[in-house]
Formats: C-alpha cells, structure tokens, sequence
C-alpha cells in the first residue's frame, strides 16, 4: 500500500521531532536554538541542526540574484521554496526518519510572512508549501522593532542587508528606515501566523537565560514520551543515525 503524502496540513509520522523557531532578524531566536541543541545534546539526545536558506542547489543562483537586485517577488518566493524543498528532503527528513531530534532555524512560516509582505498570494504560498510537513514545537520570537535594530546594529555585523532591510520594496531611499518599514509588516504577518498555527509566542526582550529556561521547561515536557531509536523507514535512516550519533570534536 502506497503511504500517504505528507502534508503541511496533518502531524507527521516520523519518530523523530521536527522543533524550529521564528521570528524577524535581530529576535534571538537562533542563539536560543543553539542553546537548546546544547543542552539536549548534554541530555544525550541525538540532534541535527538545519537552518533557511542553506540548500547548496540554489545557494549560488539566490546569491547571483541577490548580488544584481533583480529578483522579483515570486521569484524570490520560488528560489527559496526550491531551497526549502533541498533542505527538507536531504536534511530533515533523513533524521527525522531515524529517529533524531532536528531544530531548525526558521521554517515555511519565514516564507508565509516575507512573501506576503513582498505582495505574494498568502494562498498561493501556503499551497506552494503543502509539501512540508508540520514541526512539532514551533517557537516564534516577538520582539519590538527597536530592540530588534539595536541589537542587529550592535552586532558584529553592525550593518543591515539589502534584502533583509527590503529596499527591494521601495519603501524608503534609508536602509535603516526602510527596514523598520518592512520588518514591521513582517511582525503583523506572524502575529496571523501565530493565530492560524498555533506557535508558541516568546517574550524575546527578556534575559537569555530567561528565555532559555522557559524553552527547556516547553521542550522537556513536549519530550516526555519520546524515545530516542531508529526509524523504521529503511537502510538509509540507519545510515544518517550512524553518521551523527558520533559527536565531533568541537
């Protein structure tokens, strides 16, 4: 019998746990994934971290895209599904199958956010998406615009993207204001997500250590009946859980 498609629409089946987080640039949210892969690793847990926009197919297409500023919106929106489906097939899913714990910074709910913002069919994405399927813990990060801007400036970057600031948009002629404008629309898109999908909402203008905690304390009793094993989903799954059950040296 033929096994049914996954969807974005219906919990998966895997017996691994698909944990990601959300929110817009200068959030915090990837300190606290790596925090929290830290720590379940000390907890001898088998984790796989994966992060957007990290496929090696479309790297350098989105890169030349970028570099000249001429993507459009749907373009933009289809090199990052395209992406996406890269890093779900050959990075998510193979340790999911083997029964790993994957944390992924940023997930579909980046695209559903930025693309509408960009003018994209909210529709149209989610549909582009359907091939995804549903995280079971998903964190989104609120934070106020400001801190957001401080932090991303205070930073070893000390500089804000083209993209990311969307000056594609025409928003204004000023990277920092123009990236208020658009990462502002950006935190109305999630606070839609949020309610549609249900993602856990954290304060992200609290300490670290606060922040951590409170995810621990989520993540702890989310993992209470799980059981680290392999899959049962063939030779390749062992394979993958062979590679990464050996911690590298740091």
């Amino acid at each position: 019998m033929t096994p049914p498609a996954l969807t974005f629409a219906q919990p998966h089946s895997f017996p691994g746990k698909l944990i990601i987080v959300e929110g817009i640039d200068g959030s915090g949210k990837s300190t606290q994934l790596l925090l929290l892969q830290k720590w379940l690793e000390s907890k001898e847990f088998n984790v796989f971290f994966t992060e957007w926009n990290s496929s090696a197919l479309v790297r350098e297409t989105t890169k030349r895209g970028k570099k000249s500023k001429l993507l459009t919106p749907t373009t933009f929106s289809l090199l990052h599904a395209t992406d996406f489906a890269s890093r779900l097939y050959h990075e998510i899913l193979p340790p999911l199958k083997a029964g790993m714990i994957v944390l992924a910074d940023r997930y579909a709910y980046t695209a559903f956010a930025r693309d509408a913002v960009r003018g994209v069919s909210r529709e149209w994405v989610r549909k582009l998406y359907n091939f995804a399927i549903r995280p079971d813990m998903a964190f989104y990060f609120k934070v106020p615009m400001e801190v957001a801007i401080d932090r991303l400036l205070g930073g070893t970057r000390a500089q804000l993207k083209y993209y990311e600031a969307g000056m594609d948009m025409g928003l204004s002629p000023d990277v920092s204001e123009s990236f208020r404008l658009f990462q502002s629309r950006i935190l109305s898109e999630y606070d839609k997500i949020v309610d549609e999908y249900g993602l856990i909402t954290m304060d992200a203008t609290k300490d670290i250590e606060a922040q951590q905690n409170q995810m621990r304390q989520l993540v702890s009793q989310a993992l209470v009946n799980y059981k680290p094993k392999r899959g049962t989903h063939g030779k390749r799954a062992s394979v993958f859980w062979r590679r990464f059950a050996v911690r590298q040296s740091e």
